[in-house]
């Protein structure tokens, strides 16, 4: 299998209208081989909204991985240390997740875990979903495009009319991005059309 003798964390940030089609990307690694690690912001644990209930998509993300949840800063930062991921990525990356990570916050989970990937030199995959990416949030996207060891799933416009500003990751590119990543290329195009 593919992915056999990886471990892939995967963390979720709040951009809870993709989660729904980010679950079949987590199942996609772990039916692959994968061991797969998940991690979530705040909002993740805390946060029931039209798209479902805090409490469902944690239910998901266990019954999919078999593993337990790391919602803390303190149970993410050993992380550093143990070197257990062999890639991270973010899917979804929000806007504020992007902004914080380009600017070296660390206030969460997602943050402590990505700070920990890029401490050891492992690749850092990133699945923007942000309404204001080409809006101010476009400076911090390029500064993590030049950042060495982030790799980003290819993305786009996905509602140019209604909401310019707006892009959004191919999701389902997501394990085609970690693989490239893995062998320290960006996988190409980068800016594809969202249909």
């Amino acid at each position: 299998m593919k992915w056999q003798g990886k471990t892939v964390g995967y963390a979720l940030s709040g951009s809870h209208c993709t989660f729904a089609e980010v679950m079949p990307v987590i199942k996609r690694f772990v039916d692959e081989g994968a061991n797969v690690v998940p991690i979530v912001s705040q909002t993740l644990i805390t946060t029931d909204t039209r798209f479902g209930t805090a409490e469902e998509w944690q239910r998901q993300l266990r019954s999919i991985t078999g593993n337990e949840i790391i919602s803390t800063i303190v149970d993410a930062e050993p992380l550093g240390p143990s070197k257990l991921l062999d890639v991270l990525v973010i899917a979804p990356c929000t806007g504020n997740t992007t902004s914080k990570l380009a600017n070296a916050q660390t206030d969460g989970p997602v943050l402590m875990a990505a700070k920990a990937q890029m401490r050891n030199q492992r690749p850092l995959v990133l699945a923007i979903s942000t309404n204001d990416g080409l809006g101010l949030n476009a400076a911090n996207i390029a500064k993590l495009l030049v950042c060495k060891n982030v790799y980003f799933v290819p993305f786009g416009q996905d509602n140019p009319i209604q909401k310019p500003n707006s892009l959004v990751a191919k999701m389902e590119l997501v394990p085609e991005t970690c693989e490239a990543a893995l062998q320290g290329k960006q996988l190409q195009p980068l800016l594809v059309e969202r249909t």
